[in-house]
Parts: C-alpha cells; structure tokens; sequence
C-alpha cells in the first residue's frame, strides 16, 4: 500500500473513531485517549493528521456538508432540492455515525458557548440560494421571504431531529420531515405549483442518496 494510500486510511479510522466517541459521549465527554483506543491508532498517528480535539471535531462537523451532493447543484436548484436534503439527511443521521456526531458536536459546543452558528449559517445560505431560484421560476409566492423561510426551515428540522432522536432513535425522522413538508409546502407555494412537489422526497433525490451510499 503506498504511503498516501495509507494516510487516507489512518485519517479515515481516525474520522470514524472519533465519530463513534463523539456520538456516544459528546465533545465535553470525550478525550483524545478514548479516540486514539476507538480508531485504533497510536496518538501519534492522530497528531500527524489532526492538531487538536478541536481540529478533529471540526472535520466531523463539515462532513455534513458533504451530505447534498448532486442535489446541491445549480441543475437541481429550487424547492424540490430542499426537500431532498433534508431527506437525505434523515437518512445519513440513521447511516451514517460521522454525520451523527457532526450534529451532535455542533449541539453541544453551542450549548456551551452560544456562539457556534457558522454551520446553521451555511444550512441557512444554501436553503436561500434554492428557494430563492424556486422563486424566480414561479414556484415560490412572490410575497414570500427566501432568508425567512430558510431560517424556518433549519431551526424546524433541528427541532424535528432532536424530539425524533429522543422518541424513537430517529427511526421516525423520514416520517416526520415528510410531514413538515406537507404543513410547509401550501405556505411557501403557489396552489397550482403544489403538485410538482414531493414532500416525501422525490425519486432523483432517493438515486442520488443511493449512489454517494455506494
């Protein structure tokens, strides 16, 4: 295996390690020993990818940026867009343990210091830049506010994420984004839009999830 090979692998179970730590016990709950034993690596090893807990921590929280995907793409931009990424979101929160810990690490150091919003920021722009596009294309009401809507969005399905995580381990979440979006949709689009628009996630959204799974 060459050298470069290899650091991606050592990152990788680093990646994961601390995504299996962060998840169970938190950023304040976790030290840099209990990920070095979770990874399976030598501290050393951890050092040469990442300087600090805080570094490390940050990685995971950027990882659910990487969950849209296609969906994200100008090609896909509007209303239908938004809706398959908070899907796919639902999802990867089942699936995936380092974008678990992501949410969970942005919940935590937020709690702790209340200033942590660069994530909900980012979740914020995108949200706009599609609703936004929807709007110019007629599928957004003209009298609606691309940033307050966004806003809305985020701050429900946080909220959503967390009761779901609490009564039924996020095996509801699918569900219950699905149900947001019926509530939502009739506010934000114009009546004779309404059935170009699939709160339970469109067909395109579930193939794109499927291929980044594989």
């Amino acid at each position: 295996m060459a050298r470069q090979e290899r650091a991606e692998v050592t990152r990788a179970a680093i990646l994961d390690g601390a995504a299996r730590a962060f998840d169970a016990e938190g950023y304040h709950g976790t030290s840099l020993g209990d990920i070095v034993k979770e990874a399976g690596v030598t501290k050393g090893a951890l050092y040469f990818h990442f300087s600090s807990k805080e570094e490390l921590a940050q990685a995971l929280i950027d990882e659910q940026f990487s969950v849209p995907g296609p969906a994200a793409t100008a090609e896909r931009a509007g209303v239908q867009a938004v809706i398959d990424i908070l899907h796919m979101m639902a999802r990867q929160l089942v699936q995936d343990v380092r974008v678990r810990a992501g949410i969970r690490l942005v919940i935590d150091q937020s709690s702790k210091t209340g200033i942590v919003s660069e994530p909900y920021t980012r979740w914020i722009e995108l949200f706009e830049g599609h609703l936004a596009r929807g709007q110019e294309r007629g599928d957004v009401k003209p009298d609606v506010d691309p940033v307050r809507v966004a806003r809305l969005i985020v701050g429900s399905w946080t909220g959503l994420q967390l009761s779901s995580q609490v009564l039924s381990g996020r095996q509801d979440l699918s569900a219950e984004t699905t149900l947001m979006w019926e509530m939502l949709l009739p506010s934000i689009v114009p009546p004779r839009r309404l059935g170009r628009f699939r709160p339970e996630g469109s067909a395109e959204g579930a193939a794109t999830a499927l291929v980044a799974a594989g």
